[in-house]
């Protein structure tokens, strides 16, 4: 089994707008729905399970029951951190996935569904116990300092953007989550942070689509003029 969580539980405040940015509506659809339309039609996904923030689960559930889902689906709380809210996702299905079974995770602020990548993915899982989708870097990368000066440069080969999803073995991502206290999840800030705290491989598959990820008005502006031409053009 290959379960998806739909990773939305943040408030999003860095956007400015009047609601967390997975629930923003363009051209009368959330966000987070062009997303799970996606993962509704890979045949790879057998089960997704939707971690919302708490005050939007009913504004959620409308939205699954317009889509006609072909999938078991069902929604969790987040918690107060992401990490705390991965935890509530994986308690969620503790209780029915086996030890091989392989829990991807996509943040919904990562507006797009890379269907050849998710697959490479679930077979880097399978081969080291992680992986992860993500953004290599061709343009030269610098460091800077505190006063904003460059102060050397990076080797760009030995850098990569995380994107979405990244994704675990089930018998090895739970019992670090299930084990760890208040204070760890609250400094962990991604699965793949955690796995690797852990000693966890995490294999890195390169990205097919442009790995936008929204946090401020500028990139919401960008994934608007781009949205049916590019990152979800055969799904409008």
């Amino acid at each position: 089994m290959n379960y998806l969580l739909l990773m939305m539980g943040g408030k999003g405040t860095r956007l400015g707008a009047d609601r967390p940015k997975q629930y923003i509506e363009i051209d009368g659809i959330p966000i987070f729905h062009y997303i799970l339309k996606s993962y509704n039609l890979l045949e790879c996904i057998d089960e997704i399970v939707i971690v919302s923030n708490k005050m939007w689960t009913d504004y959620v559930q409308k939205w699954i029951d317009n889509l006609e889902i072909k999938k078991p689906i069902s929604i969790v709380s987040g918690g107060k951190t992401r990490s705390h809210s991965v935890y509530n996702g994986l308690k969620s299905i503790s209780n029915k996935a086996k030890d091989d079974d392989i829990v991807l995770l996509h943040d919904a602020t990562h507006p797009y569904v890379d269907e050849e990548g998710t697959i490479r993915v679930i077979e880097a899982i399978k081969e080291y116990g992680g992986a992860t989708l993500g953004a290599y870097q061709y343009d030269t990368v610098y460091r800077m300092n505190e006063e904003g000066f460059i102060t050397e440069v990076i080797p760009r080969q030995e850098l990569v953007a995380g994107a979405s999803p990244e994704g675990f073995k089930f018998s090895e991502i739970f019992p670090i989550y299930d084990g760890a206290d208040d204070e760890e999840l609250e400094q962990m800030t991604s699965g793949g942070a955690m796995a690797l705290e852990h000693g966890i491989k995490m294999k890195t598959i390169e990205c097919n689509v442009i790995n936008l990820k929204i946090t401020y008005p500028h990139d919401l502006e960008i994934f608007k003029k781009t949205i049916h031409s590019y990152f979800f053009e055969s799904k409008k």
